[in-house]
C-alpha cells in the first residue's frame, strides 16, 4: 500500500515542499527510509515506531520503505516524524490520506505519541501558502506562529491520536487565529530611556541621523563617557518594524529556534550585543548546516560591538561583506544558504589602549605605538563601511549634576519616524527602506546637490582625503538630515553636519 503526504524541509529560512511516499509491501521486516535524510531524519523510525504503538494503532512488521522526494534536498531536523506516522497510518487505512493532500505535515513525536514543536513553523507556513495549499498541521505550540500567515488553514494538535481522530471526522479542531492588530499593539515598555543620559547632546543627535537612515555608527571616548549606555538606547528611538519586516525577522529567529514560545512574531526590532570573545562563525554564522549568525538574528535591528578593539581582527573582516550587500552567504561541500543582514551597525571603543586619550581630567600613559597598533586592529576597509564616526567627550561633574530633564526616547522617536516616513514615500517602488541601503542609481536620483554644497564636499573630501565610498556616505547623511528637517533638497548646511560625522577620517586621528 502506498501513501503520499507533504511537509517541507527548510533551507536557510526559505520552505521547500518535500513529499514524504510511504510503501508497505510483502517481506521481511525492514524501514529502509531514502532522499538524502540527515542521521535526525534516520532516527525518527524508533520514535514513529513506538508512538504508533503507544496511541493505540497497529505498527505493520513488513516492508516499510519511506522516500523524501525531491532526493537532491537535505532533509533535517525532527519535523519528519509526524508526516512519516501519517504516512504509515495512511498506508494501513487507518487514515485516509487523500482527505490531507492539501495540507502540509511537520512536527516532532515523542515516544508516547505527544507532538512537540519544531524550528522552522513561520517559514513553513509561508512555503504553504506559496504552494497554493490549504494549509498546515502542525504543533499545537507552533500554531500561534505559523497562523500570522494569512488565508491558510493552521491546525495545531498536541497527540497523534487527535490528529486521527481528526482525519477520522470524530474530533472538531477549530483552526488557530491571530489578532495581527492586536499583536503589534502589544508594546513591551522599555527600561532604557535617552532622558537618562546627561549631557552628550552632539552625540544623542549623531543617533537620531543614525535611527532616521539606517546609519552605521561608531562611538570614540574614554571609559565612563556614556557610551554603552547611549548605543543601548538606540533601539528605543527607532521606528516601529513593519509587518514585512517582522516576518523576515521572525524567520530567522523561527529556524533558530530563538523564537520565544509566547512571541507569535517579532515585533520589537532585535538589539544584539556579542561579547568579543565570539568567532567569526558566532558572528556571521555557520557550522555543518549552516545556522544564522549574529549579523543575521540583527536583522532589521541593532548590531552592537562593544569595545569594538578588542574583537579579533579576522572576526572584525568578515562583517565588511554583510554591510556592504546586506546579506550573508555560507557556503559547504553540500549546500549553500543565504540569509539577510539588514542592520545598524553600532560599535563602540576607546581611543587608545589605557582609554584616557585626548581626556583632560586623566593623563594617557599609551605610547604612539602602542595607540597604532590599538587603531589597526580595525581596518580602513571597515572603518569606511561606518556611515558616522563620533567623539563622545567624558562627562563633566557640571553635566552629570544637572536636573534638567533631557529629550525623552519617545520625542525623538517621533522625528526619526516622520523622517522615515519620508523615506518610505520615496523608496515606496523599490525594496529598501532607509537612505543608508540607496544603490548609487538612487543617490544620484534623490540626492541632488547645488554648486555650494558640492564645493563644500569638494574642500572637505581634499584636506580629509575620502575615498569613493566615504564621499557618497557624507551625502547620504547629508540626506537623512535634510529629512529631519523637513526639507526636500540638500543644503549646505547638512553637509556641513554630515561631514563632522567623519571625525576618523582627520589625519591627526585617522586609523
Amino acid at each position: 500500500m502506498l501513501s503520499q503526504i507533504l511537509s517541507c524541509a527548510i533551507i536557510g529560512i526559505e520552505a521547500h515542499v518535500v513529499e514524504v511516499e510511504v510503501d508497505i509491501s510483502n517481506g521481511l521486516p525492514a524501514f529502509t527510509m531514502v532522499g538524502l535524510p540527515e542521521a535526525t531524519v534516520k532516527e525518527s523510525k524508533d520514535r514513529v515506531k513506538s508512538a504508533i504503538g503507544n496511541s493505540g494503532y497497529y505498527f505493520p512488521y513488513e516492508r516499510i520503505t519511506v522516500n523524501l522526494a525531491p532526493a537532491n534536498i537535505r532533509k533535517e531536523g525532527t519535523g519528519f516524524d509526524l508526516p512519516i506516522a501519517v504516512g504509515i497510518l495512511a498506508a494501513t487505512n487507518v487514515i485516509s490520506w487523500e482527505l490531507m493532500e492539501q495540507f502540509l505535515f511537520l512536527g516532532e513525536l515523542s515516544l508516547d505519541g505527544r507532538v512537540k514543536p519544531v524550528n522552522g513553523a513561520l517559514p513553513m507556513a509561508i512555503g504553504t501558502k506559496r504552494a497554493g495549499l490549504k494549509g498546515v498541521i502542525l504543533p499545537k505550540a507552533n500554531a500561534h506562529e505559523a497562523a500570522v500567515i494569512e488565508d491558510i488553514t493552521v491546525i495545531g494538535i498536541d497527540h497523534l491520536k487527535e490528529l486521527v481522530d481528526y482525519c477520522r471526522g470524530l474530533a472538531d479542531i477549530s483552526p488557530t487565529k491571530i489578532n495581527l492588530e492586536k499583536l503589534f499593539h502589544q508594546q513591551t515598555q522599555n527600561a532604557n530611556d535617552f532622558s537618562e543620559v546627561k549631557g552628550q547632546e552632539n552625540v544623542k543627535r549623531a543617533l537620531e541621523v543614525a535611527a532616521s537612515g539606517g546609519h552605521n555608527v561608531i562611538m570614540i571616548g574614554p571609559p565612563g563617557s556614556g557610551k554603552t549606555m547611549m548605543a543601548k538606547r538606540l533601539a528605543t528611538i527607532l521606528p516601529p518594524i513593519c509587518f514585512d519586516e517582522a516576518i523576515e525577522t521572525t524567520q530567522i529567529y523561527s529556524v533558530s529556534g530563538l523564537l520565544r514560545k509566547s512571541d507569535a512574531l517579532v515585533t520589537q526590532r532585535p538589539f544584539r550585543s556579542p561579547h568579543h570573545t565570539i568567532s567569526d562563525a558566532g558572528l556571521i554564522g555557520g557550522g555543518h548546516s549552516p545556522k544564522p549568525g549574529e549579523v543575521s538574528l540583527a536583522h532589521n535591528g541593532v548590531l552592537f560591538l562593544d569595545e569594538l578593539a578588542e574583537f579579533k581582527k579576522n572576526v572584525l573582516e568578515v562583517l565588511r561583506q554583510p554591510i556592504e550587500d546586506q546579506s550573508v552567504t555560507i557556503s559547504r561541500a553540500a549546500i549553500s544558504v543565504t540569509y539577510p543582514s539588514i542592520f545598524t551597525l553600532v560599535a563602540a571603543m576607546n581611543p587608545c589602549p589605557c582609554g584616557y586619550l585626548g581626556d583632560p581630567n586623566h593623563d594617557c600613559r599609551c605610547s604612539s605605538q602602542q595607540i597604532h597598533r590599538y587603531r589597526s586592529k580595525i581596518s580602513g576597509p571597515l572603518m569606511d563601511r561606518i556611515d558616522i564616526h563620533v567623539d563622545v567627550p567624558a562627562v563633566s561633574y557640571k553635566e552629570l549634576k544637572n536636573e534638567a530633564q533631557s529629550e525623552s526616547s519617545e520625542v525623538i522617536r517621533k522625528r526619526v519616524a516622520d523622517a522615515r516616513f519620508i523615506q518610505a514615500k520615496r523608496f515606496k517602488d523599490e525594496k529598501i527602506y532607509c537612505n543608508a541601503q540607496m544603490s548609487q542609481k538612487l543617490l544620484q536620483q534623490h540626492c541632488q546637490l547645488d554648486d555650494s554644497s558640492y564645493k563644500l564636499l569638494e574642500t572637505a573630501s581634499d584636506k580629509l582625503g575620502l575615498s569613493a565610498r566615504a564621499f557618497h556616505r557624507i551625502i547620504k547623511i547629508a540626506r537623512t538630515i535634510a529629512d529631519l528637517d523637513q526639507m526636500d533638497s540638500i543644503q549646505p548646511q547638512h553637509i556641513a553636519e554630515a561631514i563632522q560625522y567623519r571625525s576618523l577620517d582627520r589625519s591627526q586621528v585617522a586609523v
